[in-house]
């Protein structure tokens, strides 16, 4: 098992950052993959960014040069540093991990960002 815990999200204006943690405890050693995800209001979740344990990254055209994904091992953190923040980033934001045990993906319960104009 694997629990996540999201922190950070907030209000900001059009323009700022924002930096997301998130917690990760439990089972951590078989995890393969950390990803953010978003889903805004009465839009599907979609992937926002995500980092492999052999540090390969990805990026949604929509974020890229403006995201960071990164990882604390010391705090056993993954962290989502959001810089030049648009309307359109508004949305509850989900730390994601992925298990090679059981093929498994865990969600956090959320954090919501709110960016106005």
């Amino acid at each position: 098992q694997v629990q996540l815990v999201e922190s950070g999200g907030g209000v900001v204006q059009a323009g700022g950052s924002l930096r997301l943690s998130c917690a990760t405890s439990g089972s951590t050693y078989p995890i393969v993959n950390r990803a953010w995800y978003r889903q805004a209001r009465e839009k599907e979740r979609e992937l926002v960014a995500s980092l492999t344990t052999n540090g390969d990254t990805y990026y949604a055209d929509s974020v890229k040069g403006r995201f960071t994904v990164s990882r604390d091992n010391a705090k056993n953190t993954f962290n989502l540093q959001m810089n030049s923040l648009k309307p359109e980033d508004t949305a509850v934001y989900y730390c994601s991990a992925y298990s090679a045990i059981g093929a498994r993906r865990y969600w956090g319960r959320g954090t919501q960002v709110t960016v106005s104009s």
